[in-house]
C-alpha cells in the first residue's frame, strides 16, 4: 500500500487527511525507519508494509468506534505507538496516553511526538499491572485500545481495570481470535466487562484476517486486579 492508495483507503472509509496528516505519517515512517537501526521496534520496515500493517491497520479500530472529539484514551504496550498514534493523527482531539515497559520504546515515542508536533500526548514508562493499580490512571478512560500484545484472557486484566463505567475496552486482534473470545468470558465477567459488538474483515492487499471486539465496562473492576507483574500471564483469570 504505497501513500496514495492509503490516503483512498481511508477516504473510502470517510477519513480525509489533510497536508499536515499526510506529511505527519511521512515523518512517522522515517523516523520509525532511522530509529530501527537503533532500537528493535519493528521488523517491518518498507514503506508499503508500514502503511498497511501500520498504520491503516492500526486506524481501522476507527471504522467501528467514533473516536470523534475530546476522549480519553490509553493505548496499551503500544511499542512503536500503534494503534494510537495512527490514530491521533487522523483524530487530533484524541487525549492519548501510552504505557510501555521498555524504556527505551518510551524515548522513541517521546521524540516521534515531538517531530510529529502531537500535543495531549503522555507517554508512561510502566508495567501493565502497576499501572492499573494507580490511582491517577485507573478507571480514568473512556476508552482503552490493545493492539496483539497478549491473548485476549491476559490482556483483559491489563486494560479493563483503566477503563471508566459505560466506557470500552478494544482488542485488535488476528486470526483465531473468535477461540480467544470464548476462553476470556470468565475473566471479562470477573473484570466487570461484556461484548458489545465484534467484527471480522480482511486488510485490503494481502487479505489478512483481522478481528476488533468491542467491550463494554458494565461495572468497577474488583480493586485486586490487575494482580502483580507477571501473575495474568502465568496463570490467567
Amino acid at each position: 500500500m504505497n501513500e496514495e492508495q492509503f490516503i483512498h483507503a481511508l477516504k473510502e472509509k470517510g477519513i480525509e487527511l489533510n497536508e499536515k496528516q499526510i506529511a505527519q505519517f511521512k515523518r512517522y515512517f522515517e523516523c520509525l525507519v532511522e530509529w530501527n537501526e537503533k532500537m528493535n521496534l519493528t521488523a517491518i520496515t518498507d514503506a508499503p508494509s508500514v502503511y498497511l500493517k501500520h498504520f491503516y491497520d492500526s486506524i481501522s479500530a476507527a471504522f467501528f468506534v467514533n473516536l470523534k472529539g475530546e476522549k480519553k484514551i490509553c493505548d496499551v504496550g503500544a511499542g512503536a505507538g500503534f494503534p494510537s498514534l495512527p490514530l491521533k493523527i487522523c483524530f487530533p482531539e484524541l487525549q492519548v496516553t501510552i504505557v510501555d515497559s521498555l524504556n527505551k520504546r518510551i524515548g522513541f515515542l517521546e521524540h516521534l511526538a515531538g517531530e510529529l508536533q502531537l500535543e495531549k500526548v503522555e507517554f508512561v514508562h510502566a508495567r501493565a499491572e502497576d499501572f492499573g493499580q494507580n490511582s491517577a490512571y485507573r478507571e480514568q478512560f473512556d476508552l482503552v485500545i490493545a493492539r496483539a500484545v497478549a491473548r485476549l484472557t491476559v490482556l483483559s486484566e491489563l486494560c479493563v481495570p483503566l477503563v471508566k463505567q459505560g466506557g470500552l475496552f478494544v482488542a485488535m486482534k488476528g486470526a483465531a481470535a473468535e477461540e480467544e473470545l470464548v476462553d476470556a468470558k470468565k475473566a471479562l465477567s470477573i473484570l466487570g466487562a461484556s461484548v458489545n459488538e465484534k467484527y471480522a474483515f480482511t486488510l485490503p492487499i494481502e487479505n489478512s484476517e483481522r478481528n476488533i471486539f468491542i467491550l463494554n465496562k458494565d461495572k468497577k473492576t474488583p480493586k485486586k486486579y490487575p494482580r502483580k507483574p507477571g501473575v495474568p500471564n502465568k496463570s490467567p483469570l
